[in-house]
């Protein structure tokens, strides 16, 4: 590695310390159903990205660009496996220390956010994978259509009309909850 591509990295590492971690592995989850899985996946991306930054534009957009690394990673381990399938059980999603105390709420409102939490995960998990896929890069880590379109692949026309087919559908979904 080269001078300058060491002091690059070192002035870009910043956003590679775990600032998009949390987002990174929820989007695996939603890829792979499994947690060891989606660490494994958020690791490699990690793994396969700090090399290569020093080759990034300042300008680049590093939350997309992770994403992008960890789709492709997740669709090659894909292509792996095809000739010898794997059925794997979706974990349930474990609660957050951050819920048991919070004095900005009574416990009424931290139960009911959670209930209503787990009711739209719940739902989510039921969508397709393509529906799945779009709620979270567009809700919950609120990446552009733009960055959504680049990162799939398609029209930024496409993105929107699968977003709306899948808020569509979950809305379906927690109407028939109720």
């Amino acid at each position: 590695m080269s001078m300058s591509c060491q002091h690059k990295s070192a002035v870009q590492a910043d956003p590679l310390s775990g600032e998009y971690m949390n987002g990174l592995y929820g989007y695996a989850m939603v890829l792979t159903r499994n947690h060891a899985e989606a660490e494994d996946l958020v690791q490699e991306t990690y793994v396969r990205a700090i090399p290569a930054l020093c080759r990034l534009r300042p300008e680049s957009n590093i939350k997309a660009w992770l994403f992008k690394i960890l789709r492709n990673i997740w669709l090659n381990q894909l292509r792996k496996r095809r000739s010898d399938p794997q059925m794997v059980p979706a974990d349930e999603e474990t609660g957050s220390l951050d819920n048991l105390v919070n004095p900005g709420k009574n416990s009424y409102e931290i139960y009911a956010g959670e209930v209503e939490r787990r009711r739209v995960r719940a739902a989510i998990e039921e969508l397709p994978m393509e529906s799945r896929e779009i709620i979270l890069l567009r809700e919950f880590e609120e990446l552009s259509y733009q960055e959504i379109a680049s990162l799939l692949g398609c029209p930024q026309g496409t993105v929107m009309s699968r977003l709306a087919r899948a808020r569509s559908k979950l809305r379906a979904l927690l109407a028939d909850v109720q």
